[in-house]
Protein backbone atom coordinates (compact mmCIF):
# COMPACT_ATOMS: atom_id res chain seq x y z
CA UNK A 1 0.00 0.00 0.00
CA UNK A 2 0.88 3.65 -0.60
CA UNK A 3 2.83 5.75 1.92
CA UNK A 4 -0.23 8.39 2.01
CA UNK A 5 -2.26 5.66 3.25
CA UNK A 6 -0.38 4.83 5.81
CA UNK A 7 0.59 7.76 6.82
CA UNK A 8 -3.65 8.74 7.42
CA UNK A 9 -4.18 5.10 8.97
CA UNK A 10 -1.49 6.20 11.28
CA UNK A 11 -2.96 9.33 12.05
CA UNK A 12 -6.54 8.02 12.26
CA UNK A 13 -5.40 5.41 14.98
CA UNK A 14 -3.10 8.26 17.11
CA UNK A 15 -6.60 9.55 17.18
CA UNK A 16 -8.41 6.80 17.73
CA UNK A 17 -6.27 5.92 20.72
CA UNK A 18 -6.42 9.28 21.80
CA UNK A 19 -10.17 9.05 22.37
CA UNK A 20 -10.27 6.04 23.98
CA UNK A 21 -7.43 7.19 26.60
CA UNK A 22 -8.96 10.71 27.37
CA UNK A 23 -12.60 10.14 26.69
CA UNK A 24 -13.12 7.96 29.43
CA UNK A 25 -15.73 8.87 31.88
CA UNK A 26 -17.34 11.11 29.23
CA UNK A 27 -20.93 9.81 28.12
CA UNK A 28 -20.51 10.99 24.29
CA UNK A 29 -21.13 8.62 21.69
CA UNK A 30 -18.13 8.99 19.30
CA UNK A 31 -18.38 8.68 15.19
CA UNK A 32 -15.35 9.36 13.23
CA UNK A 33 -15.35 9.73 9.72
CA UNK A 34 -12.03 10.02 7.08
CA UNK A 35 -11.73 10.27 3.37
CA UNK A 36 -11.66 12.35 0.60
CA UNK A 37 -10.82 16.31 1.10
CA UNK A 38 -13.32 17.05 -1.58
CA UNK A 39 -16.15 15.82 0.92
CA UNK A 40 -14.50 17.18 4.40
CA UNK A 41 -15.50 20.52 4.20
CA UNK A 42 -19.40 19.75 3.91
CA UNK A 43 -18.79 16.67 5.96
CA UNK A 44 -17.21 18.88 8.83
CA UNK A 45 -20.20 21.89 8.58
CA UNK A 46 -23.15 18.19 8.70
CA UNK A 47 -20.92 17.56 11.79
CA UNK A 48 -20.73 20.87 13.52
CA UNK A 49 -24.48 21.87 13.48
CA UNK A 50 -25.39 18.19 13.78
CA UNK A 51 -23.24 18.19 17.42
CA UNK A 52 -25.15 21.27 18.21
CA UNK A 53 -28.03 19.34 18.22
CA UNK A 54 -27.03 16.43 19.99
CA UNK A 55 -24.73 17.67 22.91
CA UNK A 56 -23.87 14.06 23.77
CA UNK A 57 -22.27 13.10 20.22
CA UNK A 58 -18.99 13.84 19.22
CA UNK A 59 -17.90 13.97 15.31
CA UNK A 60 -14.51 13.95 14.52
CA UNK A 61 -13.50 14.56 10.31
CA UNK A 62 -10.55 14.10 8.64
CA UNK A 63 -9.31 14.10 5.35
CA UNK A 64 -6.85 11.46 3.86
CA UNK A 65 -8.05 10.67 0.71
CA UNK A 66 -11.01 8.56 -1.00
CA UNK A 67 -9.17 5.85 -1.15
CA UNK A 68 -7.71 5.85 2.55
CA UNK A 69 -11.35 6.84 3.25
CA UNK A 70 -13.07 3.44 1.91
CA UNK A 71 -10.33 1.39 2.96
CA UNK A 72 -10.44 2.12 6.66
CA UNK A 73 -14.66 1.82 6.97
CA UNK A 74 -13.67 -1.41 5.74
CA UNK A 75 -11.15 -2.27 7.92
CA UNK A 76 -13.68 -1.17 10.74
CA UNK A 77 -11.30 1.85 12.09
CA UNK A 78 -13.51 4.66 11.22
CA UNK A 79 -17.54 4.55 11.32
CA UNK A 80 -18.24 6.34 7.95
CA UNK A 81 -15.68 6.65 4.78
CA UNK A 82 -15.52 9.85 2.74
CA UNK A 83 -15.56 9.24 -1.36
CA UNK A 84 -15.99 11.57 -4.11
CA UNK A 85 -15.57 8.32 -6.48
CA UNK A 86 -18.71 6.23 -7.14
CA UNK A 87 -18.25 2.56 -5.47
CA UNK A 88 -17.03 -0.24 -7.21
CA UNK A 89 -19.84 -2.84 -5.35
CA UNK A 90 -17.76 -5.63 -6.85
CA UNK A 91 -14.42 -4.52 -5.15
CA UNK A 92 -16.10 -3.25 -2.11
CA UNK A 93 -18.49 -6.30 -1.00
CA UNK A 94 -20.17 -5.89 2.02
CA UNK A 95 -19.78 -1.60 1.95
CA UNK A 96 -23.12 0.77 1.60
CA UNK A 97 -22.88 4.35 0.28
CA UNK A 98 -25.21 6.88 0.51
CA UNK A 99 -25.41 9.59 -1.88
CA UNK A 100 -25.45 13.27 0.18
CA UNK A 101 -24.68 15.13 -3.25
CA UNK A 102 -23.42 15.77 -6.15
CA UNK A 103 -20.57 18.40 -6.97
CA UNK A 104 -18.59 18.96 -10.19
CA UNK A 105 -14.87 19.50 -10.85
CA UNK A 106 -14.44 22.80 -12.21
CA UNK A 107 -10.80 23.17 -14.27
CA UNK A 108 -8.85 25.60 -13.04
CA UNK A 109 -6.40 28.11 -14.56
CA UNK A 110 -4.62 30.90 -13.49
CA UNK A 111 -6.65 34.50 -13.41
CA UNK A 112 -4.08 35.86 -16.38
CA UNK A 113 -4.69 33.16 -18.99
CA UNK A 114 -6.82 34.70 -21.22
CA UNK A 115 -8.11 31.15 -22.20
CA UNK A 116 -12.00 30.82 -21.10
CA UNK A 117 -13.65 27.93 -22.67
CA UNK A 118 -12.42 24.12 -24.05
CA UNK A 119 -13.75 21.56 -25.05
CA UNK A 120 -13.61 17.76 -23.53
CA UNK A 121 -11.58 16.94 -26.09
CA UNK A 122 -9.12 19.44 -26.09
CA UNK A 123 -8.91 18.78 -22.48
CA UNK A 124 -8.01 15.51 -22.48
CA UNK A 125 -4.93 16.20 -25.25
CA UNK A 126 -3.82 18.80 -22.51
CA UNK A 127 -3.33 16.38 -20.17
CA UNK A 128 -2.42 13.35 -22.41
CA UNK A 129 0.57 16.02 -23.83
CA UNK A 130 -0.76 16.09 -26.89
CA UNK A 131 -1.05 20.04 -26.89
CA UNK A 132 1.74 20.97 -24.69
CA UNK A 133 1.63 24.76 -25.63
CA UNK A 134 -1.20 27.73 -24.56
CA UNK A 135 -0.63 29.29 -28.19
CA UNK A 136 -2.39 26.41 -29.63
CA UNK A 137 -5.45 27.02 -28.07
CA UNK A 138 -5.13 31.03 -28.01
CA UNK A 139 -3.20 31.64 -25.35
CA UNK A 140 0.46 32.80 -24.82
CA UNK A 141 3.63 31.24 -26.16
CA UNK A 142 4.03 29.01 -23.46
CA UNK A 143 4.43 25.72 -22.15
CA UNK A 144 1.50 24.04 -20.36
CA UNK A 145 2.20 23.16 -16.60
CA UNK A 146 -0.45 20.13 -15.67
CA UNK A 147 -1.32 19.78 -11.89
CA UNK A 148 -2.87 17.16 -10.98
CA UNK A 149 -3.96 14.78 -7.83
CA UNK A 150 -1.75 12.22 -6.12
CA UNK A 151 -3.26 8.06 -6.67
CA UNK A 152 -6.38 7.29 -4.67
CA UNK A 153 -7.92 10.91 -5.04
CA UNK A 154 -11.42 10.68 -5.82
CA UNK A 155 -11.23 13.88 -7.68
CA UNK A 156 -8.54 12.32 -9.60
CA UNK A 157 -10.32 9.12 -10.44
CA UNK A 158 -13.13 10.84 -11.35
CA UNK A 159 -11.29 13.29 -13.61
CA UNK A 160 -9.42 10.52 -15.10
CA UNK A 161 -12.82 8.59 -15.70
CA UNK A 162 -15.26 11.49 -16.93
CA UNK A 163 -12.42 13.11 -18.97
CA UNK A 164 -9.28 10.43 -19.94
CA UNK A 165 -10.78 7.73 -21.29
CA UNK A 166 -8.54 5.05 -19.94
CA UNK A 167 -5.64 7.48 -21.63
CA UNK A 168 -2.81 7.93 -19.59
CA UNK A 169 -2.30 11.33 -18.11
CA UNK A 170 1.03 13.41 -18.91
CA UNK A 171 3.98 11.95 -16.80
CA UNK A 172 5.90 15.05 -15.89
CA UNK A 173 2.76 16.52 -14.22
CA UNK A 174 3.16 17.83 -10.89
CA UNK A 175 1.29 16.13 -8.15
CA UNK A 176 -0.54 17.10 -5.25
CA UNK A 177 -2.30 15.65 -2.23
CA UNK A 178 -5.06 17.92 -2.31
CA UNK A 179 -7.69 20.40 -3.76
CA UNK A 180 -6.03 23.04 -1.62
CA UNK A 181 -2.84 22.38 -2.54
CA UNK A 182 -3.91 22.39 -6.49
CA UNK A 183 -5.57 25.45 -6.12
CA UNK A 184 -2.17 27.41 -4.71
CA UNK A 185 0.01 25.43 -7.47
CA UNK A 186 -2.52 27.22 -10.13
CA UNK A 187 -2.25 30.42 -8.32
CA UNK A 188 1.13 30.93 -8.61
CA UNK A 189 1.67 29.37 -11.68
CA UNK A 190 0.28 31.91 -15.06
CA UNK A 191 0.92 28.45 -17.20
CA UNK A 192 -0.57 26.00 -14.82
CA UNK A 193 -4.20 23.76 -15.69
CA UNK A 194 -5.37 21.54 -12.78
CA UNK A 195 -8.63 20.59 -11.31
CA UNK A 196 -10.58 21.08 -7.93
CA UNK A 197 -13.76 20.78 -6.60
CA UNK A 198 -16.74 23.84 -7.48
CA UNK A 199 -16.74 23.95 -3.32
CA UNK A 200 -13.70 24.99 -3.40
CA UNK A 201 -13.48 27.97 -5.68
CA UNK A 202 -12.98 31.05 -5.10
CA UNK A 203 -12.11 34.30 -6.96
CA UNK A 204 -7.95 34.08 -6.91
CA UNK A 205 -8.31 31.10 -9.70
CA UNK A 206 -10.68 30.81 -12.95
CA UNK A 207 -12.88 28.22 -13.82
CA UNK A 208 -12.91 27.14 -17.39
CA UNK A 209 -16.00 26.86 -19.08
CA UNK A 210 -16.20 23.44 -21.23
CA UNK A 211 -17.91 23.44 -24.45
CA UNK A 212 -19.53 26.26 -23.06
CA UNK A 213 -20.87 25.64 -20.03
CA UNK A 214 -19.93 27.11 -17.01
CA UNK A 215 -19.57 24.92 -13.83
CA UNK A 216 -22.08 25.85 -11.32
CA UNK A 217 -24.96 24.37 -8.96
CA UNK A 218 -27.42 25.33 -11.72
CA UNK A 219 -25.46 23.63 -14.54
CA UNK A 220 -24.67 20.16 -12.62
CA UNK A 221 -28.43 20.25 -11.39
CA UNK A 222 -29.69 19.83 -14.76
CA UNK A 223 -26.74 17.86 -15.48
CA UNK A 224 -25.53 20.70 -18.82
CA UNK A 225 -22.10 20.84 -16.80
CA UNK A 226 -20.63 16.61 -17.23
CA UNK A 227 -17.66 16.92 -14.98
CA UNK A 228 -20.10 16.16 -11.96
CA UNK A 229 -19.25 13.41 -8.75
CA UNK A 230 -21.29 12.23 -6.25
CA UNK A 231 -20.37 13.00 -2.54
CA UNK A 232 -20.56 9.96 -0.31
CA UNK A 233 -20.51 8.21 2.96
CA UNK A 234 -19.53 5.04 2.95
CA UNK A 235 -20.21 2.45 6.21
CA UNK A 236 -19.57 -1.37 6.35
CA UNK A 237 -22.66 -3.05 5.99
CA UNK A 238 -25.95 -1.39 7.15
CA UNK A 239 -25.16 1.39 9.77
CA UNK A 240 -27.00 1.29 13.44
CA UNK A 241 -27.20 3.81 16.07
CA UNK A 242 -26.04 6.82 16.16
CA UNK A 243 -24.43 6.66 12.94
CA UNK A 244 -27.48 6.00 11.39
CA UNK A 245 -29.22 8.79 12.70
CA UNK A 246 -26.49 11.10 12.02
CA UNK A 247 -26.56 9.95 8.27
CA UNK A 248 -30.51 9.83 7.86
CA UNK A 249 -30.23 13.70 9.21
CA UNK A 250 -27.28 14.69 6.57
CA UNK A 251 -30.35 12.94 4.14
CA UNK A 252 -32.94 14.90 5.79
CA UNK A 253 -34.10 18.67 4.19
CA UNK A 254 -32.61 20.04 7.70
CA UNK A 255 -29.08 18.56 6.67
CA UNK A 256 -29.48 18.91 2.75
CA UNK A 257 -29.80 22.90 3.10
CA UNK A 258 -26.09 22.22 4.70
CA UNK A 259 -24.97 20.65 1.85
CA UNK A 260 -26.58 23.26 -0.57
CA UNK A 261 -24.46 26.19 1.76
CA UNK A 262 -21.59 24.57 0.36
CA UNK A 263 -22.02 24.66 -2.93
CA UNK A 264 -22.69 21.27 -3.41
CA UNK A 265 -25.70 20.35 -5.16
CA UNK A 266 -28.45 18.58 -2.63
CA UNK A 267 -30.21 14.94 -3.46
CA UNK A 268 -33.36 16.69 -1.99
CA UNK A 269 -34.11 20.13 -4.40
Amino acid sequence: MDLKYWVGLMIILIIAVAVLTFGVGTDYERIEIAGSTSVQPVAEKLAEKYMEEHPDVRIDVMGGGSGLGIRSVSQDIIAIGTSSKALDQSENPGLTNYTIGKEGIVVALNVDNPVDDLTKSQLKDIFSGKITNWKELGGPDAKINLVIREDGSGTRKAFEDLVMDKTEVKSDAVVQTSTESIKLAVKQDPNAIGYISLAHMTPDVKALKLDGITPSLETITDNSYVLQRPFLFVTDGKPEGEVKKFIEWCLSPEGQEIVKEEKIVPIII
